[in-house]
């Protein structure tokens, strides 16, 4: 009965009489959620039954309806069902396909609403985006030059320029053939007299410009830019700023995505621009955009790197500009009387704008342009009358800090001392300003800053803090101090201690809630920073802490209570266990009450409380598993918090709700706006890295957790809304296998044996190498690898082959990657304006790619170490990849790495990795002598590796190892502490020649050289090796090593005493033992004579150690 009765609606609102569908339509549009429902319903249905009908009554009602809103609904429909997506299109008959082709562009010709009109373009637009690659829509492109032609009708032209615009991504192949043509249109449509054609023309133009694949058809554009400048000053010279702001975002986007195409008149067009940021009778609007569009340019680094440096006369400019914006602040009453840190009255749009721009500017420009320009002028303004100078002066130090460390760290001096003269300046909210400057440069400029300027800047926050007329000025001077502390290291602090605690807890017991906040947040971070020192303090501040966690119990004072929590759990850990164990159990009784009790959503309390209790497992380690059956669910909760998200169009009216909420994130995706609850965001990734936080530090007493924490840390491994979350769920793989394989081992994992650990192995190691493989961001690739790895290693054996198999691919799609990577910014090292910033830039860039590769070496070395032959298909398959590695055009760091793969290949697979000896042994004699050391130390080791296993086919080339290795052991600055891991393991390596190819050698020659090297301490893993295989020699009474007479026993005695003084540094505990006991053995049979002069030549301190072992 309710199908026939649908059907009836649906026959209905498809018959004859359009006005049932039309009423539908407007239906759509309803405020009334119960009426828009069940008209969407409806309009499912009439799509499902009879898309053909439904389409073409709303391409009818397009063209012809008389009720505007009818009109621009059925364009937003249409649009959406036309879409490739809704897969509606295929489905229709060639002649309704003909129809609505028919009828959009003949509505495109009708609409005269510019409204409509737009919307229109959307949808014929989307449609021939879907049509014009496969040539289905032949009529389109003469249709939409005939129309951008039609002089005589602006709006038809504006329509074309739309859906031109629009179009250009799809289509631009396709268009090349018609460039001339197009360059004549622009150039008229861009001198239109109507300004809606000019701007259409303009956006067109730039679509268009960036969408062609060729530097050359773009450049048949350059003659355009005057024309395209011009709109905007047109717009701004009769008045007309929205149309002038259409045009300024349009070219913001040309210089972010193609700023070379504006070298040739960079000149012209930023003067242009500066200009307008200069005029103060413009709309603020658009001003900012001017400076936008400037700081976009300077932004341009991959494309256009350099290229606003060589303006040094512009960037002044602009800075003046920026820092004129920084002026128009209010002193407002309410800034001082503010119950919260973050309250910024007084503070315009246009003081924003030129903070965010600072910062900006200075991380894209770098110091050596900003800090000439800074240094004239902040003097200026510290020195004026006017108290807003003061605090722009300061506000600008603290945004340049970041982009201009290392310059600044140059000129720390003039810097400090220029912020903590404005520490006595009269006005409340610019001593506010320089105690901002000190917490942020502390952030960007420290340790040098902390390390050297300590005894200035410690005091001046300690009498900040004593301002208590302007609590805001004390609360901050309390934050300031958790900047400073954070990078400090406990020798520092220490002295200061006495004074800071006795400040912060005269602070702790202040009237206003804002002063004790910034109060407890400082001393959590000194605790945190001087560690065990903290302990005489604590007897102090403990009961004040547990005070507030205990009484400030109502909603004003919530963040008080999370911070108490804060602040006692970083105290716990700070002083340890021992002292903190009878505080803990009350602590955590009131933080169980408040777990268990219904805290609102807003609640900051849960965030600190989730990491207050990772802290304490921290502090109490086993003792902290009775608490985890009530720290886990709410955990798990947050963990697996679904993102807040809400999807818009891109170019849609509405912009998502509270955009101007702080919390709401925004980021736009093709064609999407998304925007993003961060808080929601923050609170999961808190959770996530509490997780991995419980699971390192409980091992296998975390196996309980292991069945849900797995389920819902995998998927995250690919949560593209937040770094942390990916981050935090990356680390915890390996802690979660490592937790499961000790649980096994330890028969505490109720039962289950080595199948559990493999099951857990094959769920997360997969999953990671699907995720590296999608990673956007290059360090946290470098962390999936190092977690990667990590996993591997526990996984050992329980790895299967086609595991293995995605490894190897994944290593090999990393290294492609990464040296694609390269190859681009070895392009733009070829760009007319590179200059040395750049080049400094890239370098920096360049080795995020070598720790990159560095973690792969691990990941091999892995690999070989637990499969070890059965691994080398493997490695064959990758040396084409590898094998590039060694060339000397790559950097010292990669050749290093290529090389100890090899060297792990030689000393796992020993006689099956002979095979290779032919093409890697050469690399590794040439590198054996390499200017740096690191690539000579890996070197060296790989020769003592294969004179070891290599045997018959190392013989050959027994001659040249041992030159090259005489030429590292000979040199003047062998021992220099950058050569001295070299050196030992060169002489590592020629003890092995000596032992494993004694018949080729002169051993009475060689042997006394090496001894003459003894002991090595610099490599301790080489050193008890090579000390063990001096003491079998001796043992076995080798000729060559004793020489003639036994003229080397003193020597070797002498190494032997040396070892004995070193402990277990420079011999493993059993050759200690051997040595004694060699020792007195030659105490029987040597003739006192001997050890008498040995004992002569000996420092005290090994005439002890002798004299222990035998009793003289």
């Amino acid at each position: 009965m309710e199908l026939e009765q649908q059907q009836q609606q649906v026959g209905l609102l498809l018959g004859a009489d359009p006005s049932a569908m039309e009423a539908l339509v407007l239906h759509l549009m309803s405020s009334a959620n119960e009426q828009r429902s069940q008209a969407e319903s409806l309009f499912n249905l009439c799509r499902d039954l009879h898309p053909e009908s439904l389409l073409l009554r709303l391409a009818h009602f397009l063209h012809s309806s008389s009720n505007p809103e009818v009109r621009a609904m059925s364009a937003v429909l249409l649009r959406k069902q036309l879409s490739s997506s809704s897969e509606l299109w295929p489905r229709l008959s060639p002649s309704a396909q003909s129809d609505l082709k028919s009828l959009l562009l003949s509505s495109v010709q009708r609409e005269s609403l510019k409204s409509i009109s737009k919307k229109l373009c959307d949808t014929v637009a989307e449609l021939a985006s879907a049509l014009l690659p496969d040539a289905a829509w032949p009529e389109f492109l003469p249709f939409i030059f005939q129309c951008v032609t039609a002089a005589d009708s602006p709006r038809i032209q504006e329509s074309a320029l739309l859906i031109f615009s629009q179009l250009a991504q799809y289509i631009a192949d396709l268009l090349v053939p018609h460039l001339a043509t197009l360059h004549a249109v622009f150039i008229a449509c861009l001198a239109a007299s109507v300004a809606d054609v000019r701007i259409a023309a303009l956006g067109a133009a730039i679509n268009l410009i960036q969408c062609l694949p060729s530097a050359a058809d773009r450049d048949k554009f350059q003659d355009l830019l005057p024309a395209m400048m011009l709109t905007l000053t047109e717009a701004l010279n009769s008045g007309q700023e929205a149309i002038a702001q259409e045009a300024l975002e349009l070219l913001i986007e040309l210089a972010g995505t193609e700023p070379k195409f504006l070298r040739r008149q960079l000149v012209e067009v930023v003067g242009s621009m500066l200009q307008i940021a200069e005029a103060e009778s413009l709309e603020e609007g658009t001003r900012h955009l001017a400076v936008e569009f400037v700081i976009t340019l300077a932004e341009a680094r991959e494309r256009a790197p350099g290229m606003i440096r060589r303006l040094p006369q512009f960037v002044g400019r602009l800075f003046a500009v920026l820092i004129a914006m920084l002026l128009d602040v209010e002193d407002e009453q309410a800034w001082h009387s503010a119950e919260t840190e973050d309250e910024d009255a007084g503070e315009t749009s246009n003081y924003s704008m030129g903070q965010e721009c600072l910062d900006r500017l200075s991380i894209a420009l770098g110091g050596n342009t900003i800090v000439p320009v800074a240094s004239e002028v902040l003097p200026v303004f510290l020195a004026a009358p006017e108290w807003q100078k003061h605090h722009a002066a300061l506000i600008t130090l603290a945004q340049i800090a970041e982009g201009c460390s290392k310059v600044m760290i140059k000129n720390l001096e003039q810097v400090v001392s220029m912020v903590l003269n404005s520490f006595q300046d009269p006005h409340p909210r610019v001593r506010w300003a320089a105690i901002n400057a000190i917490g942020q440069l502390s952030t960007d400029l420290g340790p040098d800053l902390q390390n050297l300027y300590h005894h200035r800047v410690l005091p001046a926050l300690a009498s900040a803090m004593d301002d208590f007329q302007n609590p805001r000025v004390q609360a901050h001077a309390a934050s300031a101090v958790l900047n400073f502390t954070e990078n400090c290291s406990p020798e520092i602090l220490t002295p200061y201690l006495d004074g800071l605690v006795g400040k912060l807890l005269v602070l702790l017991q202040n009237g206003k809630q804002m002063v004790q906040e910034a109060a407890l947040t400082a001393l959590a971070s000194v605790a945190d920073s001087s560690q065990e020192h903290f302990q005489k303090y604590y007897d102090a501040v403990m009961p004040y802490l547990k005070s507030i966690l205990m009484n400030a119990t109502d909603k004003p004072k919530r963040m008080l209570r999370a911070k108490s929590m804060e602040c006692i759990s970083l105290v716990g850990m700070a002083v340890g266990k021992e002292k903190f164990r009878d505080d803990a159990k009350q602590v955590m009784d009131v933080l169980m009450t408040l777990q268990v009790s219904q805290l609102e959503t807003d609640d900051p309390t849960t965030s600190y409380m989730l990491q207050a209790w990772a802290r304490l497992c921290k502090c109490l380690g086993q003792d902290f598993l009775p608490y985890m059956s009530v720290v886990m669910p709410p955990l798990l909760q947050s963990a697996q918090l679904k993102p807040d998200v809400t999807i818009t169009s891109a170019d849609s009216e509405d912009d998502i709700d509270e955009s101007d909420d702080e919390s709401i994130e925004t980021i736009t995706l093709g064609d999407k706006r998304i925007g993003i609850k961060t808080s929601v965001l923050e609170e999961k990734a808190t959770a996530c890295n509490m997780l991995c936080c419980y699971a390192d530090e409980l091992k296998e007493g975390f196996y309980p957790w292991i069945d849900q924490v797995a389920p819902t840390l995998v998927p995250l491994l690919k949560f593209y809304f937040h770094e942390d979350v990916r981050k935090a769920a990356v680390s915890a793989m390996p802690e979660l296998l490592r937790s499961a394989k000790l649980a096994v081992e330890k028969g505490q994992a109720q039962g289950r044996d080595q199948t559990y650990v493999k099951q857990l192995s094959d769920y997360i190691i997969p999953a990671l190498v699907e995720a590296l493989h999608k990673e956007p961001e290059t360090e946290i690739c470098m962390s999936m690898l190092d977690a990667l790895n990590e996993c591997m290693q526990v996984s050992g054996l329980l790895l299967s082959e086609a595991q293995v198999k995605s490894v190897v691919d994944e290593i090999k799609h990393t290294i492609t990657a990464s040296t694609t990577r390269k190859k681009e910014r070895a392009d733009r090292t070829k760009a007319e304006d590179f200059d040395a910033e750049e080049g400094e830039l890239l370098r920096e860039e360049n080795e995020q790619e070598e720790e990159i590769f560095e973690q792969v070496g691990e990941c091999l070395g892995t690999l070989i170490k637990t499969f070890k032959s059965s691994f080398l298909p493997f490695f064959e398959e990758l040396s084409i990849y590898l094998t590039p590695m060694w060339g000397k055009d790559k950097t010292a760091e990669e050749r290093r790495i290529a090389i100890c793969i090899f060297d792990d290949v030689a000393e796992q697979c020993r006689e099956t990795a002979l095979k290779y000896y032919d093409t890697y042994l050469p690399f590794l004699l040439e590198a054996s002598n390499d200017d740096n050391p690191d690539v000579r130390q890996a070197a060296v080791y790989g020769i003592g590796v294969c004179a070891e296993f290599g045997g018959s086919v190392f013989r050959p080339l027994v001659g040249e190892a041992l030159s090259r290795l005489n030429a590292v052991i000979g040199h003047p600055n062998a021992l220099h502490p950058d050569n001295v891991m070299a050196y030992d393991n060169a002489v590592s390596a020629l003890g092995k020649v000596c032992l494993f190819h004694r018949e080729t050698i002169d051993g009475a020659q060689v042997l006394p050289v090496w001894l003459n090297c003894l002991p090595i301490k610099g490599d301790l893993i080489e050193a008890k090796v090579v000390h063990e295989q001096l003491l079998s020699m001796v043992e076995r009474s080798d000729r060559d090593l004793l020489g003639p007479n036994n003229q080397n026993i003193p020597k070797i005695v002498s190494i032997f005493a040396e070892l004995l003084c070193g402990g277990k540094d420079l011999a493993t505990e059993q050759t200690a033992g051997r040595i004694a006991n060699l020792l007195r053995q030659l105490q029987q049979t040597l003739p006192p004579g001997v050890l008498a002069s040995t004992w002569s030549s000996l420092q005290p301190q090994q005439q002890l150690a002798l004299q222990s072992v035998l009793s003289i």
